[in-house]
């Protein structure tokens, strides 16, 4: 059994896939749950402990690309605007510096020109549902977005050639906000019985004759409601007590670690105080994990630096396991 251990652990540290060691701890990246023909999942933790108002206390924004289909987000912190890109998880994200004179303006005139534009995921097709969670201790926006454009396009053929044939055989189910304004106005325009009576087949498939399912789309209140809770958080005050030299020199990784966290932190320090307290921060980080750090992360972060220390020390480890 040991053996076995570290022939996969040989294995690991020289490159060798492991997929679960990856994924394991990231946040602020899109993930795709489920796609088919019908409909497409996506989720994403954001880190929100730093997040800041964008426009009429708004912490999060959606974008859109007509040109590249693509739903965004946006977020703004740590003096920058970041669009992740919802629909395509590997596409890197955009980085805008913000402009202390119009913020909100100056990000959207430069989305424009990447063409996306305000927008929101009922308007292009889709549904989203936002919630405050806490992944592996961190304070996180859980973003959950669904993108039927494609079944919705195939429903307004349907709709607008009053031919329900199409979509018999369709199984998934396309909530109503997005198609019942759309369907309401061709319902009017009917004319002859054969046009109402395909209209109520479809009207059956989408199930717009239950009454519970006409009411406004609850996802979109519970945003408003997100946003209200997320405009309410307010940041842990600072230690004004506590000096700059003592987080320089003497704090402990944690101590330091909390304190960077603080969203009020930068905003008390220097360019140059907070790019020495992050040094010293990512090297007590370094330090800490070689010395308490598990054997599968430190193969993980090796991986990734190729320092050979950290080889070093994961050889320390093996023979541990190996005694």
């Amino acid at each position: 059994m040991k053996k076995a251990l570290l022939l996969a652990l040989f294995f690991l540290l020289n490159g060798c896939s492991y997929e679960s060691l990856l994924a394991l701890g990231e946040v602020d990246k899109v993930e795709v749950v489920k796609q088919n023909a019908s409909v497409s999942h996506y989720r994403a933790y954001f880190t929100r402990t730093q997040l800041k108002p964008i426009k009429n206390r708004q912490k999060y924004l959606y974008f859109y690309s007509k040109k590249d289909k693509d739903l965004a987000i946006l977020l703004y912190k740590n003096h920058s605007y970041t669009l992740y890109s919802l629909y395509h998880p590997k596409r890197s994200a955009l980085h805008f510096q913000a402009n202390k004179h119009a913020p909100y303006t100056h990000i959207k005139k430069a989305l424009r020109k990447h063409g996306y534009l305000p927008s929101a995921p009922h308007t292009v097709g889709a549904t989203s549902k936002v919630s405050l969670r806490r992944y592996k201790g961190i304070k996180t926006l859980l973003v959950e977005v669904k993108d039927y454009s494609h079944l919705l396009a195939k429903y307004k053929k349907a709709i607008q050639n009053y031919d329900a044939s199409s979509i018999l055989k369709t199984r998934t189910l396309l909530p109503s906000v997005l198609i019942a304004d759309y369907f309401a106005a061709f319902q009017k325009k009917a004319s002859t019985e054969e046009q109402k009576e395909q209209l109520k087949i479809i009207a059956e498939k989408l199930h717009l004759n239950t009454p519970d399912i006409q009411v406004p789309d609850s996802q979109i209140k519970e945003e408003m409601q997100v946003q209200e809770a997320l405009a309410k958080e307010v940041p842990e005050e600072i230690q004004p007590a506590v000096p700059f030299d003592y987080y320089a020199q003497e704090a402990s990784y944690h101590e330091l670690d909390t304190y960077l966290n603080n969203p009020t932190t930068k905003n008390v320090l220097t360019f140059n105080q907070y790019t020495q307290l992050t040094q010293r921060h990512a090297k007590l980080k370094e330090e800490k994990l070689l010395k308490d750090g598990s054997l599968e992360t430190l193969i993980s972060a090796y991986k990734t630096n190729k320092n050979p220390r950290y080889k070093q020390r994961i050889l320390e480890l093996m023979k541990e396991v190996q005694q």
